[in-house]
Parts: structure tokens; C-alpha cells; sequence
């Protein structure tokens, strides 16, 4: 049995929802610090896949094609392919099909894609400091 909750319930309506977080009454604290990760829960809807990060950070530097994106990521065909409509749909890479022979597919972040440059570079930086750190701490190599 779970310990009691230590809010208030007003009437018997109110108890028959307790197991559903939606219909809890919430506290002012609550929702002032549900409120404050709302943009960070945003942005990992976003961006927050492993491929679609991924994804991001190979295009930083320039367009690139369909397969030499899916050599960089080893993603394979289907999954970068689902990405890629993913990341155009969110307005985060453009994507250019040139029809001259060889037909080509190219793809380049958006100025909303490219402005994720910066939080790519600090995140690098961090892992540079901490995950070295981490690995130190438990004897284990980066290479």
C-alpha cells in the first residue's frame, strides 16, 4: 500500500482520479517548476533522439548528400530516412534534390537548425571536462 498523499481531497468525486496526475489538485511550487522545464521539455521533443541529434551535428558543417549522411551516422536507409523528414517537418534542415544526372539528394540545416551550432559546441566542452572525469574516476579509457 502506498503512503498517503499529502494533499487535501475536498469531496469524493475528487478520490475516485487519485491514481491519474492530471486530475491531482497541484500546488503553486508544482507548477511553477513544471512551467520553468516546459521549454526544455519542448526542445527534447525536438531534438532529443539519438538520431536526430545525430543527425544535427554532422550537418554543421556542411550539405551534405542522403549517403553520405547514412556512412556518417550508420544509420541505416529507413531510420535516416524517417529522421530526415522528421528534422525538415520541424523546420530544422532543408532539403535540395538536384535532378542532373547522377539524381541527388541534399540536405543543410536551416537557420533554426544552425542555430543549434553553439549548444553543440558547449555540449563538446562538457563532455570534454566531465565524461574524461568520469571515465578517470572509474579507470576506464576514452579511447
Amino acid at each position: 500500500m502506498s503512503s498517503p498523499d499529502p494533499i487535501e481531497i475536498e469531496d469524493d468525486e475528487s478520490s475516485e482520479s487519485t491514481e491519474n496526475p492530471e486530475s491531482t489538485p497541484r500546488s503553486d511550487a508544482a507548477e511553477a517548476v513544471s512551467d520553468a522545464a516546459c521549454p526544455i521539455v519542448d526542445s527534447l521533443e525536438q531534438i532529443g533522439s539519438r538520431w536526430r541529434l545525430v543527425v544535427l551535428h554532422e550537418l554543421q558543417n556542411d550539405e551534405l548528400r542522403f549517403n553520405e549522411l547514412k556512412r556518417e551516422t550508420d544509420a541505416n536507409a529507413r531510420t535516416l530516412s524517417r529522421v530526415l523528414d522528421d528534422l525538415q517537418e520541424l523546420g530544422f534542415v532543408n532539403r535540395r534534390l538536384e535532378e542532373a544526372a547522377p539524381v541527388a539528394t541534399y540536405y543543410s540545416l536551416t537557420p533554426k537548425g544552425r542555430s543549434l551550432c553553439p549548444v553543440f559546441e558547449e555540449i563538446e566542452q562538457w563532455a570534454n571536462e566531465w565524461l574524461a572525469a568520469c571515465d578517470d574516476e572509474t579507470g576506464m579509457s576514452t579511447e
